[in-house]
């Protein structure tokens, strides 16, 4: 009898030998070995077991969290808490995770945001990873921290209560243990599950993707906010939200005081009186929703088109709602912004930006000099980078300036996360002449008493990280990061991003400084350009125009076929996607096509093995799998039939059809459902779903 049968007959502590006396423990933890540990625990035929942290009270703490465990809290692996037991599920809802004891909505919030980036995720989640294939009860994830990915390994060893139910993050699907885990490893990087109690989601969105963090204070937002959602929800961003503190946990309005919220999506809707905007967003909890207007009991549903409202709005309580956008800078504190790219708030043409970090200390009597003062000698100790800043290309946004956004992280020595509070960090920046440039030597203290900041307001935040954008002339600068109090001590990560520039510790080696490009493969400008151009003269396209923006795409990333839409295949599409029943598309609504068609071709093209611009049932299958959508075989030979020429093979436009139809029926089938197995149409809205389906 296997291991994994063993595990599975019996459900309780497995009798095999532990891993613990094998492995030497290492000085860092981040520093196992991965594919070292499960070779040697298959080799020896027994389960890890992390001494590193091991399960038992040091790893949840020692703090409040210990008063809420349960009497008789027990560590079993998921092999003995279900017969099938599952690591991650492609075709899995997204946010199909549910807050535990910890306190972690912050966390939970930010993984919500991070399940909607399947490419991202792969990154923290390795796959290949189960209780099946190389089974030895140890997994592995990956987090930027502190300027470097590092990969955290952890047992799979988790706290339950008497009746065999995780007191901590679990899944909806019972037997779906990778949130559980990545929780797990996450606590370990930052000491236990108790530092994990209070945070901020932009601290979590950074360590998923090592992206740029952009805060938004709602009661001061600006005037393009929608703008600002909609170049977020359509490029690679991911996005959470807090609510205002209060005493009342659950508000009558069905939000809660002092929480974190992911931003699932937006909306611009067509109401009998015009449009309006809509927001989106998720309780980590996975209940407890928004009761106002766009609630799902709302009377303002009915304001819309039967298949809008269809397609949109939903009859189950799993934590997510829509809401107008003026309710939500009424009902939220901030807004969190994690991009991959910093061109967020920039207009610039091109995709191409430069990356580039440097770590650096601030220590007591050499290099913590504090804030600037009127009468202040310390500033001048301080850390200080050069920024060369070079011109950009000949657009007319970078002619005269650049877009420049600088980050400054802080980084204590504790291993415990919340063990050490915040200080007060901030960073200003001054223009300098060549020459002091040329001469490569500290500022003196006299430059800083004769010349002012570029930032005339310094702001000094207690928060993990802080950001601010700059328009700047190409030429030469200095970056002064600091504390706001002298003589305070912390290590700190300094990352500038811009078309073009150099960065460099004052009186370092600049010609081993190293850049970064960074390129973001959905964020085509051109395409962009493309769009807004064509939609500046047709606010809203038919099947013909949309024909014909397909046909004429610049489409840089095919192989050596050309693609061509069909006048039946955009109407198809068109009838799909056209929410209103307009008959046409607006530049929001055709934003969602063009992001699906890119994924949908790198899918395609990664299916299509014999590249022949057609993929066969075979390869039919595997794409639809790779999409993260479970269909049977039937109805994979039915769609076929359907879409495939006589040969059954499937061409790009047909595949994009086939899948854009699957999608949105699945949804429309979530929506409506209450109990995941099936739905009551009212007459109307039957013979809507038939004339589209």
């Amino acid at each position: 009898m296997s291991l994994l049968s063993f595990l599975r007959r019996r459900k309780k502590k497995p009798e095999v030998p532990s891993c613990q006396r094998i492995f030497q423990k290492p000085s860092k933890p981040l520093q196992q070995n991965y594919q070292t540990l499960l070779e040697m625990c298959l080799k020896n035929k027994c389960l890890f077991e992390d001494d590193d942290f091991p399960a038992d009270l040091s790893s949840i703490g020692r703090g409040p969290l210990l008063q809420k465990l349960p009497s008789k809290l027990q560590w079993k692996r998921p092999p003995e808490l279900h017969e099938n037991p599952v690591f991650y599920a492609a075709n899995t809802r997204r946010l199909d995770i549910c807050q535990g004891l910890v306190e972690d909505c912050w966390f939970l919030a930010a993984l919500g945001a991070l399940t909607f980036h399947q490419d991202i995720l792969a990154l923290v989640v390795p796959k290949h990873q189960s209780f099946d294939r190389k089974y030895a009860g140890i997994f592995h994830f990956r987090f930027w921290h502190f300027g470097e990915w590092v990969d955290v390994v952890v047992d799979d060893r988790l706290p339950v209560n008497e009746d065999g139910q995780l007191v901590f993050l679990s899944s909806v699907c019972k037997n779906l243990f990778w949130g559980a885990l990545l929780e797990k490893a996450y606590a370990k990087l930052y000491g236990s599950y108790e530092d994990l109690q209070i945070g901020q989601v932009s601290e979590a969105l950074v360590d998923f993707t090592g992206g740029v963090n952009m805060t938004i204070k709602l009661a001061e937002a600006p005037p393009d906010l929608w703008d600002i959602l909609t170049r977020a929800t359509y490029s690679r961003s991911l996005m959470g939200c807090q609510t205002h503190l209060g005493e009342t946990k659950v508000l009558e309005n069905g939000l809660v005081a002092g929480h974190a919220y992911t931003v699932t999506g937006i909306r611009k809707v067509t109401c009998s009186h015009g449009p309006e905007n809509l927001v989106r967003l998720r309780n980590p909890w996975g209940k407890i929703e928004w009761k106002g207007d766009w609630s799902d009991s709302s009377g303002k549903w009915d304001l819309l088109s039967p298949k809008e409202k269809i397609l949109l709005r939903k009859n189950n309580e799993d934590g997510e709602f829509w809401m107008s956008l003026q309710d939500f800078k009424t009902h939220f504190v901030e807004l969190m912004i994690c991009k991959l790219t910093p061109d967020l708030v920039s207009q610039e043409d091109g995709k191409k930006w430069m990356y580039s970090q440097q770590i650096g200390r601030w220590v007591r009597g050499s290099t913590a000099g504090g804030r600037m003062k009127q009468y202040n000698g310390t500033f001048w100790m301080n850390p200080q980078y050069w920024l060369k800043i070079l011109p950009g290309d000949s657009s007319k946004h970078s002619l005269n300036s650049c877009s420049v956004l600088v980050s400054l992280i802080q980084k204590h020595s504790s291993k415990h996360r919340n063990r050490v509070p915040h200080l007060y960090i901030g960073f200003s920046i001054y223009k300098v002449c060549p020459e002091y440039y040329e001469s490569n030597r500290r500022l003196p203290p006299e430059f800083f008493t004769r010349n002012q900041a570029m930032n005339k307001v310094h702001l000094f935040l207690n928060d993990r990280e802080v950001t601010q954008d700059y328009r700047l002339r190409p030429g030469f600068y200095v970056i002064i990061p600091s504390i706001l109090e002298p003589h305070q001590e912390s290590e700190f990560i300094l990352r500038v991003f811009s078309r073009r520039h150099v960065l460099c510790e004052v009186g370092g080696n600049s010609s081993f400084v190293l850049s970064k490009e960074i390129v973001d493969r959905y964020e085509g400008k051109i395409w962009e350009d493309f769009f807004t151009k064509h939609f500046e003269q047709h606010p809203e396209i038919n099947a013909v125009q949309l024909q014909m923006i397909l046909n004429n795409m610049p489409w840089t990333n095919l192989p050596n076929f050309r693609l061509r839409f069909s006048l039946n295949a955009c109407q198809g599409i068109l009838a799909l996607l056209d929410l209103n029943a307009s008959g046409t598309l607006s530049i929001q609504e055709f934003r969602v096509l063009w992001r699906r068609l890119l994924f949908y071709l790198e899918i395609f093209q990664k299916k299509d093995i014999h590249r022949l611009g057609n993929l066969d049932l075979v390869e039919l299958h595997a794409a639809v799998q790779e999409i993260g959508i479970s269909l049977s075989n039937e109805v994979c030979n039915l769609m076929a039939i359907r879409y495939g020429n006589p040969d059954l093979k499937i061409s790009f436009e047909s595949f994009v059809c086939f899948m854009l139809r699957v999608e949105i029926m699945g949804e429309a089938f979530r929506n409506l459902t209450k109990d995941g197995k099936g739905i009551y149409l009212q007459e109307s809205e039957w013979m809507m779903m038939t004339l589209y389906s």
